[in-house]
């Protein structure tokens, strides 16, 4: 039986390769995955341990540190690492050396004055040199380090991007306005944010102190220990020494390293299981292939298993065969995909690199876990695939040796199945439907498990929907006359086996569709809440997060062809004993910035210093105009507020609205969340130049436009849409490896019918337009079936996301749905291309005496 299962496994080798490439690139995908992601996590560790190489222990302010209003949050803290503290710990008997570091947020402009990077990675730091005039962190590849506040050093990355030179003047911005320097060195860094794409501007110790701390401040200082010295001792030393009783934080440099590593490894452990779901499905997709391919072999075989029973076979000795082949299969493929695999990984690397990622060097890591996992799921899958196939074959009775073809599947069994299919699809439905109906995320499992549930349900459905809805494509082929009437009654002469190779499209289209719905409707969504709730022309914010100035709003003010200006401020006050958001606006200007609509009360209540509260507060709470409530001020002070009106919830505002001028008599820098402005003639490009200069050209602030926002918006969702489709590609290219795998088979199978048709009539051409039409009506079946499941599963998602996306409704982009439909319609034609030119090229003569 084992030569036998070889023999056949050979002697099919035509008719077993598509089975064998669907299971090579389910596993390539696994295997690329893994080496993908072990080779970036193993990079990134790299890059760390050298960060932290010459790090014993670290102390940290962790209000300093913070990149966010630095200057701002390090007043407020009483307790701050000063050249004191550096002496302090450099005095102890365990230290070799002590140095302070300062950081925050710096932003380079390029020659264009365009911000160079992206904000939250843009850094600052100071260069603090030793005795020989360096400083070992930043070895200068050219020039030297910063001497004077005029004078600045940029990493190489940074350098080129920008492309600076040595004496070059750069435009830096922080959190005050733009200034411009003197190049003077350009150094090289380890520093893993730097490596992954950030920017680094260094200055003197001084100036770095005074821009982005506080004179004589440091963020960070780091310590190296003496020879002998643990780095537990070393910490144990420095603990005692540290101002503010117990604010600071101090680690070691080995406690950090874990710790980052740590981080790194969730990191990569959360794309590689991303990506590892869609190798999933590529997977699971593969498996109705194996299933389908074995299921006709099987068939076909019918004669040679049952002389096999005949002359004494039993049935395990048969099962047995089959789970061989499947074997030697899963096997051949799994090792072409592991090769597959590693190479994929490569190239994904290959790529990032090529589009500056910014990612840490590193060579190819291909773990044991990568072949294991990589040869054991291939094997797995297409052996298990292959079960219920081999099974069948051990119950072909011995009498069948005296008949030939295909048996149809009683009809009792799609009874059964229909039966079967229909209970779990509509209790998936129903929890579906369930889930959607809840309005928030507590409905989210339900639709999950709904959907996993449905789609089982509907594949076990598929035979059973398969007539009616090729039925309905029925007046669709009578232009193609026989052929057209040939391929129909083809496609649902075995619902099975229709079912079955349709299933992988229809998996493949649910998916895509489902993710393009819900990119429609959350961009619907999001561009209705700009729309409706802001009338401003411009928005202005900092590339960073960073609050932007608000006296901005004055100079803004200032320029020709403004009509009205408003920062919108963001606190937190103590009302009715409870801490509450507050927006701030310009009271005069606020009803021609922000789309406000009132149930009741006056816009004008706030310049008397009343409040507008937001209808639902207002109903939770039992406020009405009128109403007061008492409030306490950050600064300490109290007094009590009316309520001037009640508006309709805007997605700019927060529940609570006061005017700018209380804010600011009571908060002496409130958050800036950005400042809007209307334009007096509408928007232009010389008014929006005109408003950036009035910023002082600072490459940190943006000026945007509505549609700019919405563009943003949009860019986002495109994106992650494009990310999905092209990890979705896999699954429908196994998909169509499906289409063609059966069509090829069926070929095989019909030789004596083909030879028929052919014998009464029917040329070359008839035959090849009979098994296209066939292919693209079994793949529009799939297709159709797909479309609805999807378009079904994103409208109950959009169900679960109301409560956090208010105005969010499914929207159905039909154009987009058409094209999915008509590339379903290609995809079957391709996939007929080889199948149709092997059945129009078979020999009459020789096809009419197939047994």
């Amino acid at each position: 039986m084992y030569r036998t299962a070889l023999r056949n496994v050979l002697a099919h080798k035509g008719r077993l390769l598509m089975t064998a490439l669907a299971v090579m690139l389910g596993t390539a995908f696994v295997a690329g995955t893994m080496v993908f992601s072990d080779t970036l996590g193993e990079a990134m560790k790299n890059s760390l341990s050298k960060s932290y190489s010459d790090v014993s222990v670290q102390v940290t302010d962790p209000v300093a540190d913070s990149i966010f209003r630095a200057r701002e949050k390090s007043g407020k803290n009483q307790a701050k690492l000063t050249d004191d503290t550096v002496a302090k710990i450099a005095a102890l008997p365990g230290t070799e050396r002590a140095r302070g570091s300062v950081g925050g947020f710096v932003g380079v402009a390029d020659r264009k004055g365009d911000l160079i990077g992206q904000g939250w990675s843009s850094r600052g730091g100071n260069f603090l040199p030793d005795a020989s005039g360096k400083d070992s962190r930043y070895p200068m590849a050219e020039g030297r380090g910063p001497k004077t506040s005029q004078e600045i050093a940029l990493d190489r990355r940074t350098a080129e991007k920008g492309g600076y030179r040595l004496g070059d003047r750069v435009r830096t911005a922080s959190d005050g306005p733009a200034v411009e320097r003197t190049l003077v060195g350009v150094f090289t860094t380890d520093d893993p944010q730097v490596e992954s794409g950030g920017t680094l501007t260094l200055f003197d110790n001084a100036t770095a102190q005074q821009l982005l701390l506080a004179p004589g401040q440091y963020s960070t200082i780091t310590v190296t220990a003496k020879p002998g010295t643990s780095q537990s001792a070393l910490l144990q030393q420095i603990t005692p020494v540290l101002p503010g009783d117990g604010q600071m934080q101090a680690e070691t440099g080995q406690e950090l390293t874990d710790s980052q590593t740590k981080m790194i490894a969730d990191g990569t452990s959360g794309m590689k299981t991303a990506l590892l779901a869609f190798a999933g499905i590529s997977l699971f997709v593969g498996i109705f292939i194996i299933a389908n391919t074995f299921t006709m072999l099987v068939a076909q075989r019918t004669r040679e298993l049952a002389l096999l029973r005949a002359v004494g076979a039993g049935r395990g000795q048969v099962t047995r065969s089959v789970l061989i082949e499947a074997l030697l299969i899963g096997i051949i493929a799994s090792v072409a995909g592991l090769v597959t695999g590693i190479g994929i990984g490569a190239g994904m690397r290959a790529v990032l690199d090529a589009l500056d990622a910014g990612l840490p060097a590193g060579s190819l890591v291909v773990a044991p876990a990568t072949i294991v996992v990589s040869l054991v799921v291939g094997v797995v899958v297409t052996t298990l695939s292959a079960l219920l196939p081999a099974v069948r074959a051990s119950r072909i009775a011995p009498v069948a040796a005296m008949s030939s073809g295909d048996q149809p599947a009683p009809q009792k069994s799609l009874i059964v199945r229909n039966v079967i299919g229909g209970l779990i699809a509509a209790g998936g439905l129903g929890l579906v439907a369930l889930g959607a109906a809840s309005g928030d995320s507590s409905g989210r499992m339900p639709v999950a498990a709904g959907a996993g549930l449905a789609m089982i349900g509907i594949f076990i459905l598929l035979p059973l929907l398969s007539r009616p809805v090729i039925a309905l494509v029925g007046p669709l082929l009578r232009p193609a006359g026989t052929a057209g009437r040939l391929a129909r009654q083809n496609a649902v002469r075995n619902p099975r086996r229709t079912a079955a190779t349709a299933a992988a499209l229809t998996i493949g289209l649910a998916l895509v569709s489902s993710l393009t719905v819900l990119g429609a409707s959350v961009g619907e969504a999001v561009d209705r809440s700009v729309t409706s709730s802001m009338k401003a022309d411009y928005s202005i914010k900092t590339a960073n997060g960073i609050s932007p100035d608000p006296k901005l709003a004055a100079s803004v003010a200032k320029v020709p062809g403004v009509a009205a200006v408003s920062p919108m401020t963001d606190v937190y006050w103590m009302l009715d004993g409870q801490d509450r958001a507050i927006s701030g606006v310009d009271a005069d200007a606020v009803d021609r910035l922000v789309s406000l609509t009132l149930d009741s009360g006056s816009v004008g209540a706030l310049k008397q210093g009343g409040i507008l509260v937001e209808a639902d507060t207002a109903k939770s709470h039992n406020l009405s105009v009128g109403s007061t409530l008492s409030v306490e001020y950050p600064d300490g002070s109290k007094g009590q507020v009316t309520v001037g009106g009640v508006f309709q919830k805007n997605e700019l505002l927060s529940p609570v609205v006061i005017a700018n001028t209380e804010v600011f008599k009571h908060a002496e820098d409130p958050y800036v969340t950005q400042i809007l402005v209307k334009a007096s003639d509408g928007p232009s490009d010389g008014l929006r130049k005109a408003i950036k200069d009035a910023t002082g050209s600072n490459p940190v602030i943006e000026v945007r436009t509505k549609q700019d926002i919405r563009d943003e918006f949009n860019k986002i969702i495109t994106f992650m849409l494009n990310l999905m489709y092209g990890l979705l590609a896999m699954s429908v290219l196994v998909a169509v490896l499906g289409v063609i795998n059966t069509l090829a088979m069926s070929v095989f199978e019909r030789k004596r019918e083909i030879g028929m048709l052919r014998a009464i009539g029917l040329d070359r051409r008839g035959i090849k337009r009979m098994v296209r039409l066939e292919s693209v009506v079994i793949s529009m079946f799939g297709a159709v079936i797909g479309v609805l499941l999807g378009c079904f599963l994103a409208w109950a998602v959009n169900g679960t996301l109301e409560s956090s996306m208010p105005g969010l409704g499914t929207v159905l982009p039909y154009g987009k749905l058409l094209v999915f439909l008509a590339l379903a319609g290609l995809v079957g034609m391709v996939a007929a291309i080889w199948p149709a030119r092997r059945a129009s090229r078979l020999d009459i003569l020789s096809a009419i005496k197939t047994d």
